[in-house]
């Protein structure tokens, strides 16, 4: 095991509710920031989940843990996705942070003990989404992007809210393309799911 993971597993408590500790690991690695993201990315995956029927705790659980790796700095991020045998992407290794979804869910996997498949593929691809989504996965997504994490108004949030009032699809939709347009590396599965929801807009 690599020794930051190592590091991680020692000061994870597994018997403290699930939620909480992906809390307080985040504070104890002085990620305060993210920490508050990820409570309202939870309570927001949460709240749309009702909504647009989808299981609610669910959502919750991976609002809560979809950044969880960001205990592992950028610049040891590809290193430890090695260790763990991960398939890397040459666009993950351009912009290490891109990797931080599927290393949030192998680690919400190996040391927290999230177990659910469900749970676990709407981390893996809440920042690029992926072709063919599950309602999960797409609540998860877009949940992340209403609360994001930067200072002031998010600029595509008036057309994402307006996208939402016709359906989940569209409110996705209409971010997948702003990311589109605006990302300096297309990460491959953002391009699927480009791909994916251009050829099924008439559908939405």
């Amino acid at each position: 095991m690599h020794k930051l993971l190592k590091e991680l597993s020692e000061n994870v408590i597994k018997d403290n509710n699930m939620l909480e500790e992906s809390v307080r690991i985040l504070e104890k690695y002085e990620k305060h920031i993210v920490a508050e993201h990820v409570k309202q990315v939870g309570l927001k995956a949460k709240e749309l989940a009702i909504v647009f029927g989808v299981d609610e705790n669910k959502a919750e659980i991976a609002g809560f843990f979809h950044d969880i790796s960001a205990v592992i700095p950028n610049n040891k991020k590809i290193e430890v996705a090695e260790s763990l045998n991960m398939k890397i992407f040459n666009e993950e290794r351009e912009l290490p942070n891109l990797i931080h979804q599927r290393l949030s869910k192998e680690i919400a996997n190996l040391m927290f003990a999230v177990k659910d498949k469900e749970i676990l593929d709407a981390i893996s691809c809440h920042t690029t989404l992926k072709a063919n989504p599950t309602k999960l996965d797409m609540v998860v997504f877009i949940a992340d992007k209403i609360m994001w994490d930067q200072s002031g108004t998010p600029p595509y949030i008036k057309e994402v809210k307006e996208g939402l009032d016709e359906s989940l699809e569209q409110g996705v939709h209409v971010f997948i393309n702003y990311l589109y347009k605006t990302a300096n590396i297309i990460h491959p599965l953002l391009e699927d799911a480009h791909d994916f929801f251009n050829e099924k807009q008439s559908k939405f």
